[in-house]
C-alpha cells in the first residue's frame, strides 16, 4: 500500500506511549544494548541462506520509520517499533528509504539532498542492526506519496527534459531514468554517519526494491516495465554485489501467462503492465516479491471466498517459485481493509492465519515461500499516519499471539538465529 502521507507529528499521548513501551520491553533493552553481530543474507536456489542455513523469516512494515526519524519529537518511534518487533521475535522490516520533493524530502530536486534526513535514515539503519532487524529497503514509489513516480515526472517537465506529462513516463524517459540511477547511486555508497559503514556493505540491509507496487497501465504488453527492470536491476548490482535484489511486485500474472485467468483476482490484473513470472525471471533479480490485498482485488464481498483466494494466491506463488523461477518468494505485504463493510478483528486474525500457516509449511517442506511482512505497524500516537490496515500490535492480545507464535513456529523448523537467542528463547518457552 502507499503509506500515509501526513504532514503532522501529534504527540499528545507519546509519553505515555513511551512509558508502555519500557514497561513492557524493559527486559528486551537490556538484553540488546550492544550492536548485534549479523551476515549478509544470500539465497541457494529457492532458498534464503544466512551462515550457511536456510532463512525463513517473520516481520512487518513500517514505511514512516526514516520520516519520523528526522524530527526529534518523533524520533523515539523508531527505537520503540524495533524493540517491539524484536521483542515478537521479527528478524525482517520493510521501510522507505525514498522521500523525493515532499516534507522531510530526502530528495529535494534530482541530484539534491537534505542531509539532516540521510541522517535519520542512517539512524534507522544503525537502530536496526543494534535489535538485530535486517531491513528491506524501497528506493522509490509507484504511487504519489512520498512523491514516486509523478514526482520524478514534474521535475523532468519543469526543467523542460519531459518526453510526456504522463506517471508512466517515468518507466522511459531518458532523462527521468539519470535521475533514478543518480538517487540509486547516492543512496547505496551512502557512508552511514553512526557506523560508518556504507550502505551497500552493510548486512543490516536485506535487499533493496526496486519500486513499491509497479504498473505500467500504457504498455498493457509489459514491455516498458520490463526494460526498466532490467536496466535498473543491473545498474544497481554493478554497484553493489553484495545485497540481494526484488522488484516490489503486486504478483500479478501478465497477458500471456495462462494463471491470468486461473489465478489473478480479477481480469483488469492482468492488464496493468506487470507479470510476475517474466518480471521476476530477470537474472538480476535475486527473489520475487507479492502483495496480498484481497478485499481490495476483487468485488466479491464473501470474506470465505476472500480466504480461499489468499490460499490459492500464494500457494501459486511459491510454486512458481520452486519450479519456474528456483527462486525464494516473498509475500511484502499483506492486510485486510477495517472499511470493509463486515470487518472484525477476528476476520483479520483468520487472514492471518491463513497466511502464517502457509509460510510454515513451506519452511517445514524447504519450499521457496520464505516469509511474510504484515502490512503495517504503528505505536501509539501515530493516528495521522495509519491507513485502513495499519495496527499497534500489542493493543490485541490474539493478534499479538498470532505473530509470537508464527516467529516461534519458524525458529523451532530453522533454529534461532545468534540476535535471537535470549528474547526469543523465553518468549517460546511461554507459547
Amino acid at each position: 500500500m502507499f503509506g500515509g502521507n501526513g504532514v503532522m507529528y501529534p504527540i499528545i499521548g507519546f509519553a505515555s506511549c513511551v512509558a508502555f513501551i519500557y514497561l513492557s520491553f524493559g527486559d528486551l533493552w537490556i538484553n540488546l544494548q550492544e550492536d548485534t553481530n549479523l551476515s549478509f543474507v544470500g539465497r541457494n536456489g529457492s532458498q534464503f541462506i544466512v551462515d550457511g542455513k536456510p532463512f525463513y523469516f517473520n516481520g512487518w512494515n513500517s514505511y514512516w520509520m526514516m520520516d519520523h526519524a528526522v524530527d526529534e519529537s518523533s524520533k523515539p518511534r523508531i527505537r520503540a517499533m524495533l524493540q517491539a518487533g524484536a521483542k515478537m521475535g521479527l528478524t525482517v522490516c520493510r521501510t522507505w528509504a525514498f522521500n523525493d520533493g515532499d516534507y522531510n524530502a530526502l530528495q529535494i530536486a534530482p541530484g539534491r539532498f537534505n542531509e539532516r534526513v540521510f541522517r535519520a535514515l542512517d539512524h534507522v539503519i544503525a537502530e536496526s542492526r543494534r535489535y538485530g532487524i535486517r531491513l528491506i529497503l524501497t528506493l522509490v514509489n509507484n504511487l504519489q506519496a512520498y512523491g514516486g513516480k509523478t514526482q520524478y515526472v514534474k521535475w523532468a517537465w519543469e526543467e523542460g527534459v519531459g518526453l510526456s506529462s504522463s506517471n508512466d513516463s517515468f518507466f522511459y524517459d531518458p532523462s527521468i531514468r539519470r535521475y533514478f540511477k543518480n538517487y540509486v547511486k547516492t543512496v547505496l555508497t551512502r557512508k552511514n554517519s553512526i557506523t560508518g559503514v556504507e550502505y551497500r556493505d552493510d548486512p543490516t540491509i536485506l535487499a533493496w526494491e526496486l519500486i513499491n507496487e509497479p504498473r505500467c497501465i500504457t504498455d498493457k504488453s509489459g514491455d516498458t516495465l520490463q526494460d526498466w527492470i532490467e536496466e535498473m536491476s543491473t545498474f544497481v548490482k554493478s554497484i553493489d554485489s553484495n545485497h540481494m535484489l526484488t522488484v516490489g511486485l503486486e504478483g500479478f500474472y501478465g497477458p500471456k501467462s495462462p494463471k491470468r485467468l486461473t489465478v489473478n483476482p480479477e481480469f483488469w490484473a492482468a492488464e496493468v503492465g506487470t507479470d510476475f513470472i517474466r518480471n521476476s525471471k530477470i537474472s538480476t533479480i535475486d527473489f520475487a516479491s507479492v502483495h496480498i490485498y484481497p478485499d481490495h482485488w476483487t468485488h466479491n464481498p464473501d470474506f470465505e471466498y476472500k480466504l480461499k483466494f489468499v490460499y490459492k494466491w500464494m500457494l501459486s506463488h511459491i510454486e512458481d517459485g520452486d519450479k519456474e523461477l528456483k527462486k525464494p518468494v516473498m509475500f511484502t505485504e499483506f492486510g485486510l481493509s477495517t472499511e470493509n463493510n463486515d470487518f472484525t478483528p477476528t476476520q483479520r486474525e483468520r487472514m492471518y492465519k491463513v497466511i502464517y500457516d502457509v509460510i510454515y509449511k513451506s519452511a517445514l517442506r524447504n519450499k521457496a515461500g520464505a516469509g511474510a511482512l504484515v502490512w503495517q505497524f504503528l505505536v501509539e500516537g501515530m493516528e495521522d499516519f495509519n491507513d485502513d490496515f495499519g495496527i499497534i500490535p500489542w493493543k490485541r492480545a490474539s493478534t499479538y499471539k498470532l505473530f509470537t507464535e508464527q516467529s516461534c513456529r519458524l525458529a523451532k523448523v530453522q533454529g534461532a538465529l545468534p540476535s535471537q537467542l535470549g528474547y526469543l528463547r523465553r518468549l517460546c518457552t511461554r507459547s
